[in-house]
């Protein structure tokens, strides 16, 4: 299964449409899953021309983003949670297992920082942003590959 992670693409300020390297990554997505800060709901009206879309609700979604603070879901077998805010760095890792004692992955946004860490049988992952890079060399998204129950792939990819 091939799942593109995105998060903080904060439109219409950052994303007037899909930009165009982030559309060749969508294209043969089985699914798609947005951490938050969307900022207005056509974002994923146009995502989900794409693929399913599983998102969290961000500090700066509107009302108009109908999403939950956070999110559990199996896909192809693997355990994932969902958050938009994983709060500061120390610690992220105990707290996000606390979090979702059953996840085997956590995907994350917030701090607009690619992050691909693992420890204590969880991998936690934070796509960055493809549209607001915040002191980051470019914008970002992130490739996850489950076979089976497994995360096989997990990469985070420049696209500005």
């Amino acid at each position: 299964m091939r799942v593109v992670a995105l998060s903080d693409t904060h439109a219409p300020r950052r994303w007037r449409s899909c930009p165009p390297r982030v559309a060749e990554h969508l294209r043969g997505a089985d699914v798609i899953l947005h951490a938050g800060d969307v900022c207005v709901a056509s974002v994923l009206d146009e995502l989900a021309a794409y693929a399913p879309v599983h998102v969290v609700k961000g500090n700066n979604d509107g009302p108009d983003v109908v999403a939950p603070e956070t999110l559990e879901l199996t896909l192809d077998g693997l355990r994932i949670g969902m958050i938009h805010d994983s709060g500061p760095a120390k610690g992220r890792l105990d707290r996000l297992r606390r979090r979702f004692p059953q996840a085997d992955l956590v995907v994350f946004g917030h701090s607009h920082i690619p992050l691909d860490e693992s420890g204590g049988g969880l991998r936690i992952f934070n796509p960055g942003s493809p549209t607001d890079r915040r002191r980051q060399p470019h914008g970002t998204l992130g490739l996850l590959t489950i076979h089976n129950g497994v995360l096989t792939g997990a990469e985070i990819v420049p696209v500005t």
